[in-house]
Parts: structure tokens; sequence; C-alpha cells
């Protein structure tokens, strides 16, 4: 097997991983949460306008508009984060993320000429480059 065929088995491997299938089903809800995505969609249209203020110059902008569009957008993001499906779905993202970085620092440590069948990526950083897995 080449490095590229190891790659796509990599690649099967973690489509069929319990944390990245708990991942695509939280994205999914979240996708079909009619609630979530008005809000979503509320946010945005919010910060655009918050944008587009900030894009005229100093002497046109309406600094009240984007006083009340910022306080509109911590609203809804309070909201967003708070929603069950929102919720749900950044847990599953933060586990499959943890297998991603383990992954990653095991290839990274191999790269380092490491035993890739007994290496183990710092969790955490230590402060020490020489015992990084590498960051994020």
């Amino acid at each position: 097997m080449d490095i590229i065929e190891a790659a796509r088995a990599l690649g099967v491997a973690m489509q069929a991983d319990e944390r990245y299938l708990r991942y695509l089903e939280a994205r999914k809800k979240n996708d079909d949460d009619p609630e979530l995505q008005k809000l979503v969609g509320e946010f945005n249209i919010a910060r655009m306008t918050v944008d587009t203020e900030f894009q005229k110059e100093e002497a046109e902008r309406d600094v009240e508009k984007i006083k009340e569009f910022n306080v509109k957008i911590r609203q809804l993001y309070g909201q967003i984060m708070c929603n069950d499906c929102m919720m749900e779905f950044n847990k599953a993202k933060a586990e499959f993320e943890e297998v991603m970085k383990r992954v990653n620092g095991i290839i990274e440590l191999s790269m380092e000429g490491e035993d890739p069948n007994t290496c183990e990526p710092a969790t955490g950083c230590t402060g020490s480059c020489s015992t990084c897995g590498g960051c994020h």
C-alpha cells in the first residue's frame, strides 16, 4: 500500500468512526432545525448590517444603529449557542476534533522519525517544542 492508498484508507476509517457519525448527525439536526436556522439568519443579517455601517465613511456611520445591532448580535449569538441542537453539535464537533488532533499528531511525530506504532502526541502545550505534536 502506498501513502495515497493509506490516506484513502484513513479517510474511510474516519468516516466510519462513531464520533464522526455523531458529528454528521448533529450537523444535520442543526440544518433541519427551523428555529435555529431562523436565529442564524437573523444573526447574519445583523452582522451584515453592522459591517455595512462600518464600510461607510466615519462621518456617515449611524453609531446608534451599530450599537443597536451589536446588542442584537450578542443576544442572537447567546440564543444560538444555547440551542439544544447547537450544543449537541459543538460537543460532537469538539470530540471529533480531538481525534483529528491525535491523528495529525501521530502523523507529525512519524514524520520526525518517531515510531508510528508507539508515538503519542502531547495533550496540551507543555511549553517545550520538543514534546509538541503540533498546535490545534
